[in-house]
């Protein structure tokens, strides 16, 4: 038989606790200074890639071995560095899977939303303390932002949510809400060449998407509605609708009242694609979702992250007939497919 040992107390995590802000300062900054991409092309030492970004070598030494102490560069023993698997795919600017221009949406966040400054706030009303309503005043640019910005994250999920609706019947009428960059609805376009899409988001929002869709060559099939997605005209006779990070913007009330305009909108046999951060049970894992909950706490009046009980109870209410949680493998991403 196994005995646990126990580490004695430390206050090690504390330290590491209140000096976490400078992982976001170290990513940020190396970022702005390109730094991954030129690692990538060869600027490993010190002296040269100090010169490629046009920074000090001290400087370039410090953020270099901070990187690697955090694990997002490796060091070698002659003193060089070199990218992960992870910071070569995702923040070297050559790579198709590039993501540094997450940053400016997650900065802005950050930046200007007063719940960042004064949490405890935040924690006491339980929403933001904002007295715009945080991120969902109504046409708030941050959305823009958003959608320019947050794309190469969504590029995979919606490849691999268009392709399950390819393999199981087909899109004929998509209603993309929410659409933000419109990729979900784009995807969709591509993989099912005979579905047309309407996108809704506010005005500025939804001529992103109309962009991306002309890019990708599906603006013939693509139409969008501008205004906010609880009150503008969707239409009817959808057969699948996709929800995506969108609800955890909302209480459950809240978000009963926007399923039942969708319900109202869907052909008879139709499924809503939701893609959410789904917390486990415990609500505490797996991390990135369970800890999607702190940032709606921080940056709007009500949301939350929700586990899949709590979203088949709010489909179930709005009358539909079943619910059923999936893995987005290999993304870390879940969807909830809701039935009538």
């Amino acid at each position: 038989m196994s005995v646990a040992v126990q580490k004695p107390p430390s206050p090690e995590i504390v330290f590491e606790t209140l000096n976490a802000y400078q992982r976001t300062l170290a990513l940020r900054a190396a970022i702005e200074l390109d730094l991954f991409s030129a690692i990538g092309q060869g600027k490993t030492t010190v002296g040269p890639l100090a010169e490629r970004i046009k920074a000090s070598p001290k400087g370039t030494r410090v953020l270099c071995d901070y990187l690697t102490i955090i694990g997002l560069l490796m060091k070698n023993a002659d003193g060089s560095y070199g990218l992960t698997a992870d910071t070569g795919l995702f923040l070297d600017r050559k790579s198709p899977a590039y993501m540094g221009s997450v940053m400016e949406f997650l900065g802005k966040i950050q930046d200007d939303n007063p719940a960042y400054q004064d949490l405890t706030g935040a924690v006491r009303k339980g929403g933001t303390v904002s007295n715009a309503h945080g991120t969902m005043e109504p046409d708030n640019p941050i959305w823009v932002t958003f959608a320019r910005s947050m794309a190469p994250m969504m590029g995979m999920p919606a490849e691999l949510i268009a392709k399950i609706i390819a393999s199981e019947g087909g899109a004929k009428k998509v209603l993309d809400i929410a659409a933000g960059h419109g990729l979900f609805g784009v995807a969709v376009a591509k993989h099912n060449p005979g579905a047309r899409v309407t996108a809704v988001d506010w005005a500025r929002v939804v001529e992103v998407a109309r962009e991306n869709a002309t890019a990708a060559g599906v603006a013939d099939r693509h139409e969008t509605i501008p205004g906010s997605a609880f009150d503008v005209d969707l239409g009817t006779g959808y057969d699948t609708v996709l929800l995506t990070n969108f609800l955890h913007h909302f209480d459950p009330p809240t978000c009963e009242t926007l399923i039942r305009r969708l319900r109202a909108a869907m052909a008879p046999g139709g499924r809503v694609i939701t893609l959410e951060f789904v917390p486990n049970p415990d609500r505490v894992s797996p991390p990135l979702h369970a800890s999607f909950a702190m940032m709606m706490l921080a940056t709007t009046d009500a949301g939350d992250a929700y586990t899949f009980a709590e979203l088949e109870q709010m489909f179930r209410n709005a009358g539909f007939a079943r619910s059923e949680l999936r893995e987005l493998a290999p993304t870390p991403h879940r969807i909830v497919v809701s039935y009538l």
